[in-house]
């Protein structure tokens, strides 16, 4: 897929420039937002935010695809997620091989115990995170990666693979495995909880510059300030604001360091 990634601030007066922000997990697909989907796509346009939209399963890979081909503000990743693993694999195979040059992505993938009952539920987890990164190498796409509580696991396995844009998204390691994760070369993604989550902050603080990545995650709700609501993209500005505000620096200017990072985790 051909990505036209608008590439701010170029020239002297380059701080003067709003940049495009992209929010790097989304999922756009969900039927949470099905009926507001026209209208967020007008907001995106007017605040000049792109999406990385995320899949769960073969359905909503098959949603993905569809919004992405009415605007160019969507980039499709298509996957299966953890909690999906025990459904059959050859559909979303033969659909990201079919769709391969459209797809910008494979995502959201990755483990989670707490999807499974059992050792060998897990194990099917890892036979589809497996196969899935396989098919991002062999294509060379990006991969979105959920990593609740299986952190170790995922660090251990991703040397195996050769993928130049892993995202570890919504990162919610300690220290010491934020230090792996950058030296494997990850990208990690903040979102709305690090607006109010102190640890979140933290980790932010710590992250090397040229990885950092921001998301909503949506539909996700989010408490404090975001008051439950279903998480929008126009959730992203307060992000990179708040973010900007822990790392000393100017809106603008980490607006255009996110966009770099972004154009080098989607390899454009």
């Amino acid at each position: 897929m051909q990505i036209d990634l608008y590439r701010p601030f170029q020239g002297e007066n380059e701080k003067n420039i709003m940049s495009w922000l992209t929010d790097t997990h989304i999922h756009l697909s969900d039927d949470e937002y099905s009926q507001d989907i026209q209208f967020i796509i007008r907001s995106m346009e007017k605040i000049k935010i792109r999406a990385c939209c995320v899949s769960m399963d073969l359905h909503s890979s098959e949603k993905t695809l569809d919004l992405s081909k009415k605007t160019k503000l969507v980039f499709p990743f298509v996957g299966i997620h953890p909690e999906k693993a025990s459904n059959d694999l050859d559909p979303i195979v033969e659909l990201i091989e079919k769709n391969s040059s459209q797809i910008t992505g494979i995502g959201e993938i990755g483990l989670d115990k707490t999807y499974v009952s059992n050792q060998d539920g897990f194990k099917r987890q890892e036979t589809v995170f497996h196969k899935m990164l396989s098919i991002a190498e062999k294509l060379n796409k990006p991969v979105s990666i959920h990593s609740r509580s299986t952190l170790e696991e995922i660090l251990s396995i991703l040397p195996s693979y050769s993928i130049s844009g892993v995202l570890l998204h919504w990162f919610a390691g300690n220290k010491k495995q934020l230090k792996k994760t950058m030296d494997l070369g990850c990208y990690v993604s903040y979102g709305p909880a690090m607006i109010y989550a102190k640890d979140k902050q933290v980790l932010l603080s710590e992250t090397n510059s040229d990885k950092i990545l921001v998301e909503t995650d949506g539909p996700v709700r989010f408490s404090r300030c975001f008051a439950m609501k279903t998480a929008q993209i126009t959730f992203l500005p307060s992000v990179v604001f708040c973010a900007a505000k822990i790392l000393k620096k100017t809106y603008d200017v980490l607006s255009y360091e996110i966009g770099q990072n972004t154009n080098r985790y989607l390899g454009v």
